[in-house]
């Protein structure tokens, strides 16, 4: 593995209510230096939820996305809050934000959006053995929730409104866990 630049100074350079940009000053191994700047990473990462139904489906919410101006159909998610884990977090935005709760959930993996921009992870959950639950959330707005067939994944793929990379990715890594459980008889 290559050595790990040095970072020489870390400089906050602005804050707004979601979001702390960062000028981290760095020297590599080879005693070249560089300014990048970040998003830094704040508070204690996200969930972002597969729920899966005992017909195979998965649930899909379809919210309004500022970051692209429109409504995109997408998976539930959001911030791990103080005192939860990614799973306690993740019951509870399924509830807020589909209306459902999970007696299973099984994490799949931390992910991260363009590592070389932002320190943000989250972390893909699985959902299963679903209950109808609904806590109020923060949303503005109650979401449409879409049920859609797992062994019609590459049609949700191609559809122009589920356009979310990391929503494509858990897809893909949940048709794989329950391929591999379904084989062991889980």
């Amino acid at each position: 593995m290559p050595v790990k630049p040095e970072i020489l100074k870390i400089t906050n350079t602005a804050n707004s209510r979601l979001f702390k940009v960062e000028e981290i000053r760095l020297r590599f191994s080879n005693g070249v230096e560089r300014t990048y700047e970040r998003l830094a990473n704040r508070g204690r990462g996200a969930v972002m939820i597969i729920p899966i139904t005992n017909n195979n489906e998965v649930l899909l919410i379809r919210e309004y996305a500022v970051g692209v101006e429109d409504y995109t159909l997408t998976l539930p998610k959001g911030l791990i809050d103080p005192g939860e884990d990614e799973h306690t977090a993740a019951d509870r935005e399924l509830k807020e934000e589909a209306g459902f709760g999970s007696k299973r959930l099984h994490t799949l993996k931390v992910m991260t959006s363009a590592p070389n921009y932002m320190g943000h992870k989250i972390t893909a959950v699985v959902a299963q053995d679903l209950y109808p639950c609904r806590l109020q959330g923060d949303e503005p707005e109650e979401m449409e929730v879409v049920s859609w067939p797992l062994n019609n994944l590459e049609q949700l793929i191609a559809d122009e409104n589920f356009t979310e990379a990391r929503a494509i990715a858990a897809l893909y890594m949940v048709r794989d866990f329950l391929s591999k459980a379904s084989t062991k008889g889980d």
